[in-house]
């Protein structure tokens, strides 16, 4: 092989690198963007401002029309947003009256997010979904069946852009080793064991 093909050849590979090292942190941005936390309505929420304890919220409640109320600022829309875009807002909003607003934006109680359980199971009702949780988990933190649980006949009922869905979940075949069926639940899921 001669050196201009020798080089050649080293200059592709190291571009093949380059372009997959690339290519592979563009997923992970893309990835991450779409695991970013939106608030919800019920959501409480700690709003500091630096120097600033007139401008600082130990605990504020996400309204049923998506907004916060905040002093000198009135309503500021929140639904949606991620805890940095409502920083960005309240920050824009409050450089009116502070010449550097510091704002910190933590979210202290994700109560918008949560499941329903209900039917033949022990303890059914509303559940927080403040983890990645699987229909078994579901299960386990209702504290289990009844004696008259149909385990083949799990409903799983989810909205998906205002259009609701009904999956049909097989206790039995998850118990099986078929962990597909084990469906990470959604905010507002509602379980019906019949």
């Amino acid at each position: 092989m001669s050196l201009k093909r020798l080089l050649t050849f080293q200059l592709t590979a190291i571009l093949c690198f380059i372009c997959f090292i690339n290519s592979a942190s563009a997923d992970q941005v893309v990835s991450t963007v779409s695991n970013v936390y939106k608030i919800g309505i019920g959501d409480i929420l700690a709003i500091t401002t630096w120097k600033e304890p007139d401008f600082t919220l130990e605990s504020v409640r996400v309204r049923s029309d998506g907004k916060i109320t905040f002093p000198l600022l009135d309503d500021i829309q929140a639904e949606g947003l991620a805890t940095m875009e409502l920083k960005m807002a309240v920050q824009k909003k409050l450089s009116v009256y502070v010449e550097v607003p510091n704002v910190t934006v933590t979210l202290v109680n994700p109560m918008s997010r949560r499941f329903y359980i209900l039917g033949e199971i022990l303890n059914t009702g509303e559940y927080p979904l403040t983890k990645k949780l699987t229909v078994m988990q579901a299960f386990a933190l209702a504290g289990g069946f009844t004696e008259w649980a149909d385990k083949n006949k799990i409903l799983l009922y989810r909205k998906n852009n205002n259009k609701e869905e009904t999956i049909i979940i097989r206790y039995k075949d998850i118990i099986k080793g078929d962990f597909s069926k084990d469906i990470l639940l959604r905010p507002d899921d509602t379980i019906i064991v019949p």
